[in-house]
């Protein structure tokens, strides 16, 4: 039989689809078979995974693994078990290195947590003329390379730099500016370069801040002062966190800020990898204090996800 408007439609012959079922003939036919050949759905996502998978095997996991290796070796390639770890990790230059490391990370992760929230701030909810402008001044720092920052402080604040001529000059008593080659300038340069990475996450936050909250909060007698204790840092808890986490990663492997102070007394982890690598060619060495610093920065990266997490966890479920 022919439809109105359409193909026709002839029973189907009986068998296992049962009485009553149908068979369009005349139907459009299908166009021209694809020109690729047909991958199952899971070989298709393997061959999507293998380009990346195998720009990481060669790129990241093979030199990581010969660097694994290395620091079981003596300079000639012979194995020597665990005997490099034991004299490296007893050695009194990779245990204060570790410790300045350290100190130097959380030095400049306070700074730049206390400096980024008191910017985010200010841009966020205090209206001046200007505040896009600084927002961008301080956005285009993180594309300038880490080393112009105490390439600068050098010219400013050096022992021939730009203050202390102009101090020499009009008062010639006094001492000299001495701090840019020591921890504290490396500190303060690192919380000029990295400050920028707590700001951008801190104002994505602040303009979600509902006005309706501050608007509650100040209807029922709160100050300026309270309301940021109490409803506006707790809702930016997750982004410091996330902020802190990753400041305190790029600082902890921080190389070219120390290296262009020259602070000759700072040795951090990066700065001894550097000295026994380069300029000593202790391969062995270097491989093992790079392990360490790996480590370092995988329990680190750990911890500050364990952290992200229950925050964000505790921030929704507190409306609820």
């Amino acid at each position: 039989m022919r439809t109105a408007a359409g193909p026709r439609v002839t029973p189907a012959l009986v068998g296992s689809a049962g009485v009553g079922s149908a068979r369009v003939t005349g139907a459009p036919k299908a166009g021209p078979a694809s020109s690729f050949p047909h991958i199952p759905g899971s070989w298709r996502s393997w061959l999507w995974l293998a380009v990346p998978l195998l720009f990481v095997a060669v790129f990241f996991a093979y030199p990581l693994a010969q660097i694994g290796a290395q620091s079981f070796q003596d300079k000639y390639g012979a194995g020597v078990g665990l005997a490099n770890w034991q004299y490296e990790l007893s050695s009194a230059a990779v245990q204060k290195a570790t410790a300045a490391t350290l100190k130097i990370a959380a030095l400049s992760t306070l700074g730049a947590l206390l400096l980024g929230t008191f910017i985010a701030l200010a841009l966020s909810f205090v209206p001046f003329r200007g505040a896009g402008l600084v927002t961008r001044l301080i956005e285009t720092v993180v594309s300038f390379p880490s080393f112009l920052i105490p390439l600068a402080f050098s010219i400013l604040y050096g022992r021939t730099g730009v203050v202390n001529s102009v101090l020499g000059q009009l008062a010639p008593g006094l001492p000299a500016l001495n701090f840019v080659n020591d921890v504290p300038g490396v500190v303060l340069a690192e919380v000029a370069f990295y400050t920028p990475f707590v700001v951008r996450p801190l104002l994505a936050v602040f303009s979600q801040l509902p006005r309706e909250l501050l608007d509650v909060a100040g209807s029922l007698g709160s100050g300026p002062l309270a309301i940021v204790r109490t409803v506006i840092l707790p809702a930016g808890l997750p982004a410091l966190a996330a902020s802190a986490g990753l400041t305190f990663l790029l600082t902890m492997n921080e190389f070219g800020i120390i290296l262009f102070t020259g602070a000759k007394n700072v040795m951090t982890l990066p700065m001894l990898i550097y000295t026994r690598s380069i300029v000593t060619f202790d391969m062995p060495s270097a491989a093992v204090i790079a392990c360490i610093q790996v480590a370092l920065s995988l329990g680190v990266y750990c911890l500050y996800r364990w952290t992200y997490k229950k925050l964000s966890g505790a921030n929704h479920a507190a409306p609820r």
